[in-house]
């Protein structure tokens, strides 16, 4: 008989792990509160980023940490009321972070980003999505030569490492590429690997009707009545209970609170985002998503009109918005670019699942059979939704999965 799964949270993960389960053979159901994609998975940069084999750290430089308590950045910003709460998790954060640790946990996350690429070409070409997709690599600029140096040293190391390849380009080669850019960039380097995607949301869009033409549904439902029933897991949905076999918990930053009502205590935190499209003024084309490192906002030429991205905000998840680093970006982003008016209502606000060793929660839950993790993907969710649902399906199909995820097992977790 062919076994029913469950998958809850319709992000890029859920979505990647619904299709990987129903190719392997399982008639699935994928539950959200919304349609597909409406969450976290709107609004990220658009990069499948095959050159980010190390997660993002927390800073050690006691310089900068003290620049970053000013609370005046762009690529962070905290709420000074809810950090008592967040302190463990930081804390945390913080120790991982340091340099030998965290060379450690690169080379423990690098296999899902190296099979990045391929497993969202797998998904792309079977969902009809390539005119979704650029194949072009995205530019990294530096203001000053000190970091250009830095980070082009770095690059080397991973292209030695990892297989990473980018090109160091000089002032004159940013004019070239990009003629309608301002400012006094001292280099830049252009990773060539990543794809850039023109709408995330409608990426993972095709994702959905790709699983529902294999015989896959999507119903709303709430991640709340989720409990086990028998020897499976059972589910109030708008169409009435749903029972099966397995259930995947793939709910990105609500994943904590679902399962801490299963007895689960992970240490799982959020960074918040924000994004902002633009019209360009006059006949202003911006030609590459570019990264303005030293300030700590993004630029991408998405469908939607040109999309402005931030860093991290330190907040509770349901705390109101406070779109404080949009702000201050705009103003800087505006000095080097010709941005028009904003062709949004309000600015769209998202937040990042993390953990605080910035890898992952994939795998089986340690107290409950048939009950499966796969959140925490921090910065990397649109990048290593499709990898991350193969490897899983592997595992509840009970094949080998194709890469060694122990490292990201919620068992690493004290319970």
């Amino acid at each position: 008989m062919t076994k029913n799964a469950i998958v809850l949270g319709a992000g890029i993960v859920g979505v990647s792990t619904a299709i990987h389960l129903q190719r392997r053979g399982r008639q699935v159901t994928l539950i959200d509160r919304k349609d597909p994609g409406n969450e976290t998975s709107f609004g990220n940069a658009g990069l499948i980023q095959r050159e980010g084999v190390a997660p993002y750290g927390f800073p050690q430089q006691l310089g900068l940490l003290l620049r970053y308590a000013l609370n005046n950045r762009i690529d962070a910003h905290y709420h000074l009321r809810t950090l008592p709460s967040q302190i463990a998790f930081l804390a945390r954060y913080w120790w991982n972070s340091n340099a030998r640790r965290h060379a450690l946990i690169t080379r423990a996350y690098a296999p899902l980003i190296e099979n990045s690429i391929a497993e969202h070409k797998d998904l792309i070409e079977a969902s009809q999505a390539e005119a979704l997709i650029r194949k072009d690599g995205w530019i990294k600029l530096f203001r000053t030569q000190a970091k250009r140096d830095a980070a082009l040293a770095e690059a080397a190391l991973w292209q030695n490492e990892f297989g990473v390849e980018y090109d160091s380009l000089a002032p004159a080669d940013i004019a070239r590429m990009e003629p309608d850019l301002s400012g006094d960039f001292a280099g830049a380097i252009r990773w060539r690997d990543p794809w850039s995607v023109l709408d995330p949301h409608a990426l993972t869009s095709a994702y959905r009707h790709y699983f529902e033409s294999l015989g896959g549904r999507f119903v709303t439902g709430d991640a709340a009545s989720l409990g086990p029933f028998g020897s499976g897991w059972k589910i109030m949905t708008t169409e009435g209970p749903l029972e099966a076999e397995d259930a995947v918990i793939a709910l990105g930053p609500w994943a904590a609170v679902a399962t801490r009502r299963l007895g689960y205590s992970l240490p799982l935190g959020v960074k918040r985002g924000y994004h902002m499209h633009y019209a360009a003024e006059g006949d202003a084309v911006l030609n590459n998503w570019m990264l303005d490192a030293e300030r700590g906002y993004l630029l991408a030429p998405m469908n939607r009109g040109i999309r402005l991205t931030t860093g991290a905000e330190f907040a509770t998840l349901d705390a109101p918005k406070t779109p404080v680093q949009l702000d201050r970006a705009e103003a800087v982003a505006r000095t080097i670019f010709p941005l028009g008016r904003r062709l949004d209502p309000e600015p769209w606000m998202g937040a990042r699942p993390c953990t605080p060793d910035m890898m992952p929660v994939i795998g089986k839950a340690p107290r409950h059979q048939g009950l499966w993790f796969a959140f925490g993907h921090a910065h990397h969710g649109l990048t290593l939704g499709p990898v991350t649902g193969r490897v899983l399906a592997e595992l509840i199909t009970g094949e080998t999965p194709f890469i060694d995820i122990a490292a990201y097992s919620p068992q690493r977790f004290k319970p």
